[in-house]
Order: structure tokens, then sequence, then C-alpha cells
């Protein structure tokens, strides 16, 4: 496969406006001409190995933070966006996303947001009994799709809430002894703790601080659940802060940001970041000794291995995603390329929907996507019981994996053959954007392409997709 050439003309426009130098000054630190640098800030040429040396020597630029991951993943949203029949044209070319994408940032998720506030007025108006007269009938993105966004783009990594939950494991007697320093950590603003018979995981009442665990969940749950009763009681003037920042269209998306950055620092506390990246390179990303040595469970080691994105110490890049039996992605996120679809379920040929079928075992799949982009991929079902006979039990399957360059780090690779092309599976995003023509489980036709359909002609499709 060719080499991916690096634009990041926005990148080197920011860095150069942060350090407040004019195009020539800058040109100069970096040994080109001005106009070689003019053409790499508007994306008309590729950011040289030399002009990269150059940033890191006479900038301190963390080269990672000029990867294309945010591009690439405002690409396949504007893709999977322009797929909907609402768009009746043919679909721009991928290079025209890709400079979109780079040049004009908070245009293209402009875009994507007036989509999303189109799709909310077209599923309102479906029901119109139901939405007249009310006053929340306007259109804006749901809470929970603004919320996933605002993590989608931060790279599932917030850092001052990061280095707050290490800083609070290190200073309660490290993370060996987390549980107990979160009980501690709760008695000193006048908490006490109690472990109740209840299907309620948590329940905090303010008026006699009183916390209640569940004793039928898992230990690793129990101390989850503590350590995120501590950021909302401990550290609120950081979430309030980190909230502030983000500003949320309406305070239901604040509601659940507020606890999805308790549950940030619960994971990080539960897991300190420079401790957890040791242990996971130790350990070549054994997630079952990782969820053994630091108290978790599966699912919290896996997710926790997708957010070490933290700059000049950043992990191996790995995608994570949570789907529950009908397909639907209920978590996602990608340092990858590989970019989950926004709205529907995950490819089914994706090893991720046959855990369900093989429970307690880790899956192993070696993919391969349109773009020619090889992965490893781990699957596993995550079922959430609920600790007493005739409690429902929530039935899901995580998939962890990363680009196939990675595969020395993973002790899950071992005994694979690599370099054998047919080993990989082919997989797709979403059916609606996916480019392969034969694939047997295609569920609706690619909307960018035409379709030929030939009645005495029966194949794997009833069509065939030209």
């Amino acid at each position: 496969m060719a080499t991916q050439k690096l634009y990041a003309g926005a990148k080197l426009r920011e860095l150069r406006t942060r350090i407040g130098l004019t195009q020539k000054d800058f040109a100069a630190k970096l040994g080109v001409s001005l106009p070689y640098l003019n053409q790499m800030e508007n994306n008309n040429r590729p950011v040289s190995t030399s002009v990269v040396l150059a940033l890191a020597r006479e900038f301190g630029l963390d080269v990672t933070e000029l990867s294309i991951g945010d591009s690439e993943r405002l690409v396949s949203d504007m893709r999977e966006v322009l797929s909907d029949p609402v768009f009746a044209s043919d679909m721009p070319p991928m290079a025209d996303l890709r400079l979109a994408a780079s040049n004009a940032p908070a245009l293209a998720r402009a875009f994507i947001e007036l989509h999303q506030s189109y799709r909310q007025t077209h599923e309102r108006l479906a029901s119109l009994d139901e939405a007249l007269g009310r006053e929340d009938a306007r259109a804006r993105p749901s809470p929970w799709e603004e919320v996933r966004d605002f993590f989608h783009y931060c790279d599932n990594y917030i850092d001052a809430m990061d280095r707050a939950a290490e800083h609070f494991a290190s200073s309660e007697g490290g993370y060996d002894n987390i549980r107990v320093a979160a009980v501690a950590s709760l008695g000193q603003i006048g908490a006490k703790v109690e472990f109740t018979d209840t299907d309620r995981l948590r329940s905090y009442d303010a008026n006699t601080k009183t916390l209640s665990i569940s004793v039928r969940a898992a230990p690793e749950t129990q101390t989850f659940q503590l350590l995120l009763q501590v950021a909302l009681l401990r550290q609120n003037p950081l979430l309030e802060a980190t909230l502030d920042l983000a500003r949320f269209q309406t305070p239901a998306a604040r509601d659940i940001a507020k606890i999805g950055l308790a549950n940030y620092f619960a994971g990080a506390a539960l897991m300190p970041y420079t401790a957890f990246l040791q242990a996971a390179q130790d350990s070549r990303h054994d997630v079952e000794w990782l969820a053994g040595r630091f108290g978790a469970s599966i699912e919290q080691v896996a997710h926790r291995l997708s957010t070490l994105q933290r700059p000049a110490a950043k992990g191996i890049p790995f995608f994570f995603v949570r789907v529950d039996q009908a397909g639907t992605i209920t978590k996602r996120h990608s340092a990858t390329r590989l970019q989950f679809a926004r709205f529907g379920g995950a490819c089914p040929l994706w090893n991720v929907h046959r855990a369900f079928e093989m429970p307690g075992q880790f899956l192993r799949q070696m993919a391969e996507t349109p773009d020619g982009v090889r992965y490893i991929s781990l699957a596993r079902d995550v079922s959430k019981h609920a600790g007493r006979y005739g409690a429902p039990v929530r039935r899901f399957a995580i998939a962890l994996g990363c680009e196939v360059g990675h595969a020395g780090s993973l002790v899950y690779a071992d005994g694979l053959d690599l370099n054998r092309a047919d080993a990989f599976e082919p997989i797709g995003i979403s059916c609606r954007i996916c480019e392969r023509k034969q694939c047997h489980q295609r569920s609706v036709p690619p909307l960018e392409r035409q379709l030929h359909v030939d009645a005495d002609t029966r194949d794997v499709l009833p069509y065939e997709v030209r």
C-alpha cells in the first residue's frame, strides 16, 4: 500500500498564529521558502519530513498532533451525511471532502450539525400528532448526539480530567487501594457509604449525605460507582468548568455530559494514565491481565485503552465500539482511520456481532476496509447481570482494534498470518456508503452508485452495482 501523504494546513496555520509569527518568519524557522509554506498551509502540498522534524526541533511540537484523525473523522461523517437521499446529486469527490475537512473544519462541522437538525425535523414531522403544540418541537441535535460528538471530537481524551484523576489516585495511596481511597475521600466531606441489597447500582441522598451501593454489583462496578460519586462531589468545580468550555446547546446535553465526564474521571482514577500505559505496554495489551491488575472489568479496560491519547505520551491508537443485540452502536470511538457509522448499526461482517454466539471468549479478526487499511479486531460479549433471579440481563458486545502495523505490540496477534492478503476479511462502515460491489451481506444499495437489474439473472444480490 502507498504511504499516505500528510496534509495539515489548518494545524500549521493554527500553530503559527498561536506563536505569533508571520508566514515569512515561520518559513525561515522551518527552513522552507515562503511560497512553499503558503502551499502547505493551503493543503496544495503535503507536509514534508524535514518540516515535521523542524516543527519538533524549533517548537517542541508533538508531531502526533499533525495526525489526520480529526480530518478523517470529518470526512467519514460528511460522506455518511451526503449519502442521505435528500442529496440527489452525485457524491462529491473524496478530494473535495478532504479539502473541506482540512481547510474549513468549522464549516464541515456546521454542515453536519445542519443535517442533524434536518433529521430531527423530519422525524418530528413523521409523528406530527405528537409534535404539534409542543415547545420542544424545534429542530436541534438530540442531547445524546451532542454529547457523543463532544467526546468524539475531543479524541475521547479530556486532559484536565485525566490528570486530576491520576493525581487523586497517586495522592490517595495509589491504584492498589483505590477503593479504600474513594470511601475515605467521601468521608472527608461527611458522606458515608452503605452497601445495600438493591437493583439500583448507586444512589446518593444529598440530605443525609449517604451513598448506597448495590451489594449485587460486581466488585469492579462497585469501585467504579464509588469513584464516579467522588467525581460528582469532590471534582464538581472541574466538571463545571469543562462543561462551560464545551458550550452545550441544551441543559439536558450538559447534564448528560456531566455524567459522562464523571464516568471518565472514574475510569481514569481506576486506571491512572502513566501506570496503566506502562502496564499495557508490558503485557502487550492483554485485556484480561489488565482487568485483574487494576480491578476493572473487560469493558472498562477496553474503553480505557481507547483513551490513551495524552500529548507526548500516546498509546496505540485503538478503536472501541459497543453494540447491542440489534447491532445498534451504543458506544463508539476511534483514534484510527476507521470511523463508525453515525446512524444505524455496524457492518454485519465484523466479528463484534459473532461475539453473542460465543459468550466468554475473545474472537480475533483480521479485517480490511474499502480504503485498503488493515486492522486487527478483538471482540467479546459483556453481558451484565443484575444479581438475582428474574432480573433482566443487559447484553452487549464490544470490539477493540488497531491497524495491523501495531500487531507486534498485541498479544492477540500471536499466531496470525499477517502476510497473507486473503486472510483479511473485507468489512465496511455502512451499507449506504460502502463501495464493495459483491458483498453478500449488503442490506441496501450504495446510494452513490447506479444499479442494473436483470429479471433473467439472480446472483447473490438481486441487482448489480455499477
